[in-house]
């Protein structure tokens, strides 16, 4: 990038599938300073590439793979990357982000960033190193799962390369399929059907393998800044470490957080400990996985050697898959959870929605709206180990009753009918993730508002009302997790502050670590050599919120979207930690919109558009 003194290769790789070429963008200086990257700029490439009549799954929609300036360097959990597209799942905006050490590899290439356009006529994969871009045949490789596919691919190009494939629900579309990353140590972009966009295309896989240097302005700087947090990283996050993701099981069991029984209960104490990361630990952990620049590890390996599930190895269940395969479906079998969870990797499936719609299909099949003839005597009974790995199969293949439930909870209600509606949960077509708003009173406006459906990582502000503190928000203690004044404005502030983390490219967890908004800003500084004052580095991360909310106003999203299920709304919990709150969220939208500078209708008025220099997207002229 002209002009740019450290922390980006200053290159965006344009490809051209149907046409089999590609071309080399130079991002301006100032347009990186204001998007930073990572998100912030694939949200501005899509709205310049896709129209609101875009087919999510037709040529003309773009598929975006971009790092930030942090991606690749030896900042503390900088190995990060983004996955943009619009959202067959969703029909609006659509992202999701991988760890593991793709990035890193891209960045080391020589390259920000891919924009992959078109459809090839032929499968195929993309070999992309610091000679440049080979357009290579996949044929061989679709219908390989992405662990086998992983295999040949590096076999094919270096044994040092990583690759971002589709497994065979990508490849058939399933709007819940999702990309994957690394072969066995498989780091999903998982949300939003974006390995449906990717099979759309005919394109199986993108292999990156670099060895450049990443260009720092300031090394003595980041080099001193990263040794005085990164102890206090490592003791904040040590049971992280110890245990994984799915440690906190037990903990968000009591709070009342956890999804039961397609979130019907408020209580499941004995099936939490049994999935929990501790029992994980002393049953089938193998080893911990690290991410490039990880210092924790809070990655699971894990191996089955015995019984029924003997054979499972590779990246092991995280939180989500506890929650949403396990506790949401009432089954508490760690072994039976695991096979699931290599079959969602192994598929390229989305453990959150593929947990969600399955709850959804055995509440239907408890209610008599689901018959047997439908689900081809594959039983609906929960916490059913074994029928629920064979419903993953079915969904990953497209088979039966599988072809059903892999578009998504929203479409397979609507194709039920009989009410069921009620009990379908999800955001704008998005099934929501392992956290209740009837435990912390944000989280139904932040997953009501936030761009890609129901998403906790997208504002994370029950962070705030569970142990973090921002002092550069005023924050200074831990909020009341069922307060309500002030809660429309922790929302915004909190995601405009993880807009910043998804450009930085840095993962979430650091802020468990202690780290606050001047560490970062210090690291971006470090590396790049802006200079920028925390102001401008805020203003920048409500710019990238308001500029994708502007996508999704584009295709057709006012206020009458932004609602959360009913279940999550209106129905108490009845036991547990959170038995009897349910969220405030008409006042707490109010204030939101108020406090965003948006209209009654959600819509960002044009004088915040014009104060974001968001001019281009304003919707009145």
């Amino acid at each position: 990038m002209k002009g740019s003194t450290g922390g980006y290769a200053g290159s965006i790789l344009h490809v051209d599938l149907s046409k089999r070429t590609h071309h080399i963008e130079e991002p301006a200086p100032e347009e990186m300073r204001a998007y930073i990257g990572g998100s912030g700029l694939a949200s501005k490439r899509l709205w310049e590439m896709t129209p609101s009549a875009t087919d999510p799954l037709g040529p003309e929609n773009v598929l975006i793979f971009m790092t930030g300036p942090l991606t690749g360097t030896k900042v503390p959990l900088s190995g990060r990357h983004e996955v943009v597209a619009k959202s067959p799942l969703t029909g609006i905006y659509g992202e999701s982000d991988a760890g593991g050490e793709w990035g890193a590899e891209l960045k080391r290439a020589g390259f920000d960033g891919i924009i992959v356009t078109g459809k090839s006529a032929k499968s195929t994969y993309l070999w992309i190193n610091e000679s440049g871009l080979e357009f290579r045949d996949a044929e061989h490789l679709w219908g390989m799962d992405t662990y086998d596919a992983g295999d040949v691919l590096r076999r094919e190009t270096d044994q040092k390369a990583t690759e971002a494939s589709i497994g065979p629900a990508g490849e058939r579309l399933a709007l819940i399929a999702g990309v994957m990353h690394g072969g066995r140590d498989c780091r999903p972009a998982g949300r939003c059907g974006l390995g449906a966009v990717m099979g759309s295309k005919h394109l199986k896989a993108v292999v990156v393998r670099g060895e450049g240097e990443i260009p720092i302005a300031d090394e003595k700087q980041l080099t001193a800044t990263t040794r005085t947090l990164a102890p206090e990283i490592v003791k904040n996050t040590k049971r992280l470490s110890d245990y994984g993701t799915s440690q906190i099981m037990t903990a968000l069991e009591e709070f009342g957080n956890l999804p039961i029984k397609n979130w019907k209960r408020g209580s499941w104490k004995a099936g939490a400990e049994k999935l929990s990361g501790v029992t994980l630990a002393k049953t089938i952990l193998k080893s911990k996985y690290y991410c490039k620049a990880c210092i924790v590890g809070c990655g699971r390996t894990v191996a089955i050697s015995q019984g029924e599930y003997a054979g499972v190895e590779g990246a092991g269940p995280e939180y989500e898959t506890t929650a949403l395969l396990g506790s949401n479906l009432l089954l508490d079998d760690l072994e039976a959870v695991a096979k699931a969870h290599e079959l969602c990797n192994r598929y390229g499936l989305d453990v959150i929605s593929t947990g969600g719609v399955i709850g959804f299909a055995m509440e239907a099949a408890e209610r008599g709206i689901l018959t047997n003839s439908q689900s081809e005597e594959v039983s609906l009974k929960w916490g059913d180990g074994e029928s629920i790995v064979k419903l993953v199969d079915r969904i990953g293949r497209r088979e039966g009753i599988g072809n059903m439930l892999g578009q998504g909870v929203m479409r397979t209600a609507a194709e039920l009918g009989k009410g069921c509606e009620a009990f379908a949960l999800h955001v704008k077509g998005l099934e929501p993730p392992g956290h209740d708003p009837r435990a912390y009173n944000s989280l139904g406006v932040g997953y009501a508002t936030a761009n890609r459906g129901a998403c906790h990582l997208q504002g994370m502000s029950y962070a705030f009302e569970r142990s973090v503190t921002m002092p550069e928000f005023g924050m200074n203690e831990v909020q009341d997790r069922f307060g309500v004044a002030g809660k429309g404005e922790l929302v915004a502030k909190s995601q405009d502050l993880m807009s910043l983390f998804d450009s930085l490219k840095l993962c979430k967890f650091l802020l468990y670590g202690g780290v606050k908004v001047k560490h970062m800003l210090e690291w971006l500084n470090a590396v790049t050599g802006f200079s920028m004052g925390q102001a401008e580095f805020l203003k920048a991360g409500e710019r990238i919120y308001n500029l994708k909310r502007m996508y999704n106003v584009r295709c057709g999203i006012t206020r009458k979207d932004d609602v959360i299920p009913v279940r999550m709304l209106h129905e108490k919990r009845g036991e547990g930690g959170s038995a009897d709150n349910l969220p405030p969220f008409d006042d707490v939208l109010e204030e939101y919109y108020t406090y965003r500078g948006w209209d009654k209708n959600g819509v960002p008025t044009n004088a915040k558009l014009r104060e974001l220099g968001l001019e281009q997207a304003a919707p009145y002229k």
